[in-house]
């Protein structure tokens, strides 16, 4: 009688954040499951002013494997990351990070310590945004720079970035979004007022011209470019009042 085969890993459900300890080897690969993080990394570091003064901290929520280290080492800051995943921590701590394991929810870090706040591809993830702007403010001396980016909660947002997406070369690992927690951009938008931060809303895209030439080996990153619609990628610029 044949052996049965053995039986798979059972699938993680959506947005598990165990399954980033299972693609932590992808972290600092440029084609592997995180390349897009790879881009968008380039992209925020694009929107942040060089360090203001010797010993500016940079906090980096949602850190994960630390991709925006070479971009914030390059500006002078001073560069903590935080995150719940202990395996990304090593690898960001690797990197030159200094890494903090906690939730955004709740930061173990003080008041007003930060001259820039980065909260990268992590608003999707969590079940209330407007707690995350909240430790942004909190966490932001007055005047400081926020850098966000994130998923609308559309129709068609779910079909592009979950349906299509996730079947692409450079998109996002299979499971890793649940659209039931993509962002409303209005109430967002209202969040960061209340809060004290002054926020401005932008789509962003890949470049198609740098998609083929990083599909052909010729690009390592490519390049996110603005676009008039955020109903899918957007990006956020602000700060502190």
């Amino acid at each position: 009688m044949p052996r049965p085969e053995p039986a798979g890993p059972t699938p993680l459900p959506r947005n598990d954040p165990r399954q980033y300890e299972q693609l932590d080897d992808q972290w600092w690969t440029p084609t592997g499951g995180f390349a897009m993080l790879h881009w968008l990394a380039a992209s925020r570091a694009e929107h942040l002013p060089p360090a203001p003064h010797p010993g500016a901290l940079l906090v980096d929520l949602a850190c994960g494997g630390g991709l925006m280290a070479p971009h914030v080492q390059r500006l002078g800051y001073t560069h903590v990351g935080v995150d719940i995943g202990a395996a990304g921590l090593r690898q960001a701590q690797a990197h030159g990070v200094a890494a903090v394991r906690g939730s955004v929810l709740a930061v173990p870090l003080a008041d007003g310590c930060a001259d820039v706040v980065l909260a990268g591809e992590v608003l999707e993830h969590v079940p209330d945004p407007a707690t995350v702007l909240a430790e942004c403010a909190r966490l932001l001396r007055p005047g400081g720079t926020l850098v966000l980016d994130s998923i609308a909660r559309t129709r068609t947002a779910d079909v592009v970035a979950v349906r299509i997406a996730e079947k692409l070369p450079g998109g996002p690992p299979p499971g890793i979004h649940d659209p039931a927690l993509f962002v409303d951009r209005a109430a967002l938008l209202a969040a960061a007022d209340r809060v004290g931060l002054e926020l401005r809303l932008t789509g962003i895209r890949p470049s198609v011209r740098d998609l083929v030439a990083w599909r052909r080996g010729r690009r390592d990153v490519v390049r996110m470019r603005p676009m008039r619609y955020s109903g899918v990628l957007f990006a956020g610029y602000g700060h502190r009042r």
